[in-house]
């Protein structure tokens, strides 16, 4: 079996009882903020799509997880200690942002769940990006580390209890403050969600070509 695509773990942490961050040695590897791989352990012909979390010029490589009940890969993925050989393809994916709009353009980025994993990583890699990061989740517990952002970038959506800065989903927070027509908008996350901003931005106004999506479960 080729070395090539094993990247040992260097460690693990758990933002919640299903969310957790695996750190894996780089090696090397070069990616595009926004691209996902196919990761699973090595010698196992089962693997899963992760967008990758950490950024371009971090010299580790970090996927965010959720453990999900019917999940194969993930329930073996966090059972995973330092030294495990893991086993990646990749990078892959289009969801990046091009280089000239980096230092220039107004961003919207809209994530569900752990679909904030593309917005982390360009946060990281893109210092100077004007964006705001609306996260959508059911409770603030789901925030994950939040403190990694500019608190005015960041606006939590929470469904389920008033803890966040917006009581509700991120659609809802979408129809009350209105995207605009200059915006480049990056949606992540569940298909229901991405349909429904879709319509609600073309009611705005937004050109669809500066709208991204992927769908991330």
């Amino acid at each position: 079996m080729s070395t090539d695509n094993i990247h040992p773990l260097i460690g693990i942490r758990h933002l919640t009882e299903s969310a957790y961050v695996l750190r894996m040695e780089r090696r090397g590897l070069s990616f595009r903020a926004g691209q996902h791989i196919l990761l699973g352990k090595a010698g196992s012909i089962h693997n899963r799509e992760y967008s990758v979390y950490s950024g371009e010029k971090d010299d580790f490589f970090e996927v965010l997880i959720r453990e999900v009940d019917e999940g194969l890969v993930s329930k073996q993925l966090k059972k995973s200690i330092p030294g495990d050989q893991l086993q990646l393809e990749g990078p892959l994916g289009f969801f990046t942002i091009e280089p000239e709009l980096i230092a220039s353009a107004k961003f919207l980025f809209v994530a569900t769940g752990t679909g904030i994993a593309p917005f982390h990583s360009m946060a990281g890699s893109y210092p100077q990006l004007n964006y705001t990061l609306l996260h959508g989740v059911r409770c603030a517990s789901e925030a994950y580390e939040r403190s990694f952002y500019a608190p005015k970038r960041h606006r939590l959506c929470a469904s389920a209890e008033k803890t966040g800065d917006f009581h509700g989903r991120v659609t809802d927070y979408l129809r009350r403050h209105p995207a605009t027509a200059d915006m480049h908008i990056y949606l992540c996350g569940n298909f229901d969600m991405i349909k429904e901003v879709f319509d609600i931005l073309e009611q705005q106004g937004v050109p669809s070509e500066q709208v991204h999506a992927e769908v991330y479960f």
